[in-house]
């Protein structure tokens, strides 16, 4: 069942269209990452969904109820640009987010307190914002997005800054809320996150949706004939092949399209003939990265493809 519909939405400022009839839906119950560059379009984008800029044209809808105060009421909104009372302690912070939201009492007061022992910020419950540092700063802003246990979750660079231990507590507590049922939707320009948390995404580019569709449909169509080899050794020889299109190199990485899918044998028989130490040779693969340059590198792309 498709939970959030964004419908044709459009922005300009001036002379620039930052957001070209961006339409995307999100199922219920499921992650869905909007993607993009620096400068693409996600942050305006999401900023209308929340009103924040109202929209030149189009609409956004969440389970029946367009964008507005009651929708609002049923979000919890981290935005790209943090901001927290740096005079106020932590637990009065918490206290205070969730009370705008319609949540108080002694059971909200329990939940900030077991989402600051998650988070390891039991001890500092009553220090002050600008006393914390600037990661743990984050962590309050996350928990104060999601206290008031809101039925969509709509999160702007949410990983940004973070390390990898609450990077991963993150993602514990957003899969938990997918598990619930809810509605999650980030914004990144990291592709290795979306890769292995998202069910659905949208690519932006230019404030144009280039991609539109499930991970699984999408790494289905793109991988075809492509291999994702991961190696020690010189693999050189690789790019004077025939067969060989295109070569994405990572480093120890490397995506090999081919031109028909038996090379694949052809390929592997011809890295072990030259002692090439073949960790992974993963056949009909593509790695979300991948993609993504393949539809943004390229300037005068403009095809927008719906999977």
């Amino acid at each position: 069942m498709i939970a959030l519909e964004v419908k044709n939405l459009c922005k300009s400022f001036g002379d620039l269209k930052a957001v070209d009839n961006a339409s995307f839906e999100v199922p219920e119950g499921s992650i869905f990452g909007l993607l993009g560059r620096n400068g693409a379009g996600k942050t305006t984008t999401i900023r209308m969904m929340m009103n924040i800029y109202p929209p030149d044209s189009g609409e956004v809808i969440f389970k029946g109820i367009n964008s507005g105060t009651e929708f609002n009421s049923k979000v919890g909104y981290l935005p790209e640009e943090r901001g927290l009372y740096k005079k106020m302690k932590v637990m009065e912070t918490l206290l205070f987010f969730a009370e705008i939201k319609g949540k108080s009492g002694r059971k909200t007061a329990k939940k900030a307190k077991e989402y600051l022992e998650r988070f390891d910020l039991a001890d500092r419950i009553n220090s002050k914002i600008e006393d914390l540092s600037k990661g743990n700063q984050q962590k309050v802003q996350f928990i104060s997005t999601v206290l008031h246990d809101p039925e969509i979750l709509i999160l702007d660079e949410l990983f940004s800054g973070l390390d990898p231990i609450n990077t991963n507590l993150l993602k514990e507590i957003i899969l938990e809320f997918k598990a619930r049922g809810r509605v999650i939707l980030f914004s990144t320009h990291i592709m290795d996150f979306a890769e292995k948390m998202c069910d659905h995404i949208a690519i932006i580019d230019r404030g144009v949706i280039k991609l539109n569709g499930s991970m699984s449909d999408i790494k289905a169509k793109y991988s075809h004939n492509n291999i994702i080899l991961n190696y020690e050794g010189d693999i050189s020889f690789v790019k004077d092949q025939p067969f060989v299109e295109k070569i994405s190199d990572y480093g120890q990485t490397v995506g090999i399209k081919i031109s028909h899918e038996k090379y694949s044998q052809e390929l592997l028989r011809m890295l072990m003939d030259r002692n090439v130490k073949v960790k992974k040779f993963d056949a009909n693969d593509i790695s979300l990265e991948e993609i993504f340059i393949d539809l943004v590198g390229d300037e005068e792309n403009t095809e927008v493809a719906h999977v």
